[in-house]
């Protein structure tokens, strides 16, 4: 007997409908074709001793298992539900009338038990749109799926529920999910508040103005002057995520198996990988591509902590991505494109030593030595790191000063309030939505310059040698110092502010 089952892969950040067609016939055997890969060649092992420890049992026929289309890679354990299902319904141990109408995705435990999945989401959003009306999956990812309205998502724990829910003699209870009452639930701030940090004003508004245009920013200074405590809380005061952003997030951490009883994703993530780091683990991609870690920043803050200690080359092929805000992975039979827009924060120390900046020691490198400490970084990438701050050590006053600093919560209604004049700003671009996503023409057209404006930014590009791309990122930053400002034109002290972020361009800046 043939039967049709169908399930889903996760290809990128999207799914494919997966058909599977189970036949059994005369003979003996288990032939399971459709360029699957190795963990779905060893489900058969996986269902027979659930089969067995539920009192059904594998047939001893011979069955025949496509898996289409044929071209297309099926990867991981996801697939052992419905090939179970399937094996049952095409040997009529079970009757399933509606099997067409479901998406059944699930890996099986040998006792018959049903552990979560990978890709929920995506796989939920497809099925809708291939017209299927229920979704069968792990209990564990039933929230996730459920996120996707007009699609009946059953969560079940094992094997039995599901076959009784065919066979009709057990009902099971849909998960629903009021996506956006979920959000304003979920919706909150991290833990970590501006009003923590003593003094450091300066900083706290360069963060400020990161924050309102969307700014990379990289943080300079001696060991403890609080260049990782700043960066942590940068997300406290960037605006709360709109109900399509936690979707686009959602998404991609759903893929990676990181969205578990729970909804929506609905603080910003924020993401600080250690400085051994892969080019893979932080760009993305390997045999079976995933996101990497810029993905899994999407429309969060990246935290790369002492700048100078990561690879070279894994800070290299961010380049494009910080560029385009995405990624895409090209491979000989296949491409694939994650969404990877997201704030860089990175601190260094200003030298080897950690203290040349500092004027209270003595300690410092020699040339040779802050030549290559300084080389492990490259132009190209520094140019695209709108803000260079450097970061002096707290003085015993102000550390001592009982007096609480100001909070997040003020300091994200001025860029909450910025940001509303970007929005405007760009209603008419659907790519751009604050400063720093704006392109070439846009700058032109929001970043007009009087003479003297222009005159200043003359003499800053002649003096520092700047490149193209660094004129570009002044006048992104120029525009969002005016917008925190309410004000509509952008102007000369505006210009002669944005001018002095970009530390690292000046001839003897740590001198």
């Amino acid at each position: 007997m043939l039967v049709s089952v169908y399930g889903s892969s996760v290809f990128g950040v999207e799914a494919n409908l997966i058909t599977i067609e189970v036949n059994i016939g005369k003979g003996i055997g288990y032939h399971l074709v459709g360029l699957p890969d190795n963990a779905v060649k060893e489900s058969n092992y996986r269902i027979a001793a659930a089969l067995n420890n539920i009192k059904y049992k594998l047939p001893g026929k011979k069955i025949t298992i496509n898996m289409a289309p044929a071209d297309v890679r099926k990867e991981g354990s996801a697939y052992d539900l419905p090939l179970a299902v399937g094996i049952l319904a095409a040997s009529n141990q079970i009757q399933t009338p509606e099997l067409e109408r479901y998406i059944i995705m699930g890996e099986l435990a040998l006792d018959g038990g049903i552990r979560p999945i990978k890709g929920a989401l995506p796989i939920a959003i497809q099925a809708l749109k291939d017209g299927f009306t229920g979704f069968i999956l792990p209990k564990e990812n039933a929230l996730e799926a459920a996120i996707v309205k007009d699609l009946t998502v059953y969560g079940v724990s094992n094997l039995t529920e599901v076959i009784s829910f065919f066979e009709g003699k057990e009902e099971l209870i849909p998960s629903v999910v009021d996506t956006r009452a979920e959000f304003q639930k979920q919706l909150k701030y991290p833990e970590h508040d501006f009003s923590d940090v003593k003094g450091q004003e300066t900083i706290k508004h360069c963060m400020e103005i990161a924050a309102a245009g969307g700014h990379n920013i990289i943080l300079i200074g001696p060991p403890g002057a609080g260049k990782t405590m700043l960066a942590k809380r940068l997300p406290s005061i960037l605006p709360p995520m709109s109900l399509q952003e936690a979707l686009e997030t959602t998404k991609i951490h759903s893929v990676v198996g990181k969205v578990k009883n729970q909804g929506l994703i609905s603080v910003r993530p924020f993401r600080s990988p250690h400085h051994t780091i892969s080019d893979v683990a932080l760009v993305g991609g390997g045999t079976y591509p995933q996101p990497g870690e810029i993905s899994l920043a999407h429309n969060g803050v990246l935290f790369l902590d002492e700048l100078p200690e990561f690879k070279r080359g894994a800070l290299e092929v961010m380049r494009q991505p910080l560029e385009d805000r995405e990624v895409t992975i090209a491979r000989a039979k296949f491409t694939v494109t994650y969404p990877a827009s997201f704030m860089l924060v990175a601190s260094m120390n200003p030298s080897p030593s950690g203290y040349f900046t500092d004027p209270h020691t003595k300690l410092g490198p020699t040339p040779m030595e802050m030549q290559r400490y300084m080389g492990k970084i490259s132009g190209p990438l520094l140019d695209r790191i709108d803000l260079h701050i450097e970061v002096e050590p707290v003085p015993f006053e102000q550390l001592a000063d009982r007096k609480p600093a100001e909070s997040s919560a003020s300091i994200r209604e001025r860029v909450s309030a910025a940001r509303v004049h970007q929005s405007e700003r760009f209603k008419n671009s659907p790519r751009t939505h604050y400063n720093a996503q704006m392109t070439t023409r846009q700058i032109r057209n929001y970043c007009r310059l009087d003479a003297a404006s222009s005159n200043l930014l003359k003499q800053a590009m002649e003096r520092l040698s700047l490149s193209a791309r660094a004129y570009d990122r002044i006048l992104k930053v120029t525009r969002t110092i005016a917008d925190l400002e309410n004000a509509t034109q952008v102007a000369s002290s505006h210009i002669a502010e944005a001018i002095q972020y970009r530390s690292l361009d000046r001839e003897g800046w740590m001198g």
